[in-house]
């Protein structure tokens, strides 16, 4: 059974850093991508970004510059380094692992048939 648990989240105010990480395990393809998403109190949930099995990365327009997607070398944990956090940073940060091998689709369409984990709150404050 895949599961996928999240972790790092908390409280900053505006211009301050964290570093969210994400754990996959159970699960047995070879290539796949990992990504994160956020949601926002009355918004959608939109990607963030993401980094296939390959290290190729994508990154939606609003982070660009300020966050970086990596990934341990046993590719099983991937991290979401956030840098100048701003107050529209706010939402619950979710992981998600999906058998697609393009970060573009995962972040563009979502995952359907992927495994999410719980969420981990990020808080800026002005």
């Amino acid at each position: 059974q895949v599961h996928v648990a999240e972790s790092g989240g908390g409280s900053v105010q505006s211009g301050g850093s964290l570093r969210l990480s994400c754990a996959a395990s159970g699960y047995t393809w070879s290539t796949y991508t990992m990504g994160w998403f956020r949601q926002a109190p009355g918004k959608e949930r939109e990607g963030v970004a993401a980094i296939a099995f390959d290290g190729s990365t994508k990154y939606a327009d609003s982070v660009k510059g300020r966050f970086t997607v990596s990934q341990d070398n046993g590719k099983t944990t991937i991290y979401l380094q956030m840098n100048s956090l701003k107050p529209e940073d706010t939402a619950m940060y979710y992981c998600v692992i999906d058998r697609t091998e393009s970060p573009w689709l995962l972040l563009t369409a979502g995952s359907d048939f992927g495994y999410w984990g719980q969420g981990t709150q990020v808080t800026v404050s002005s």
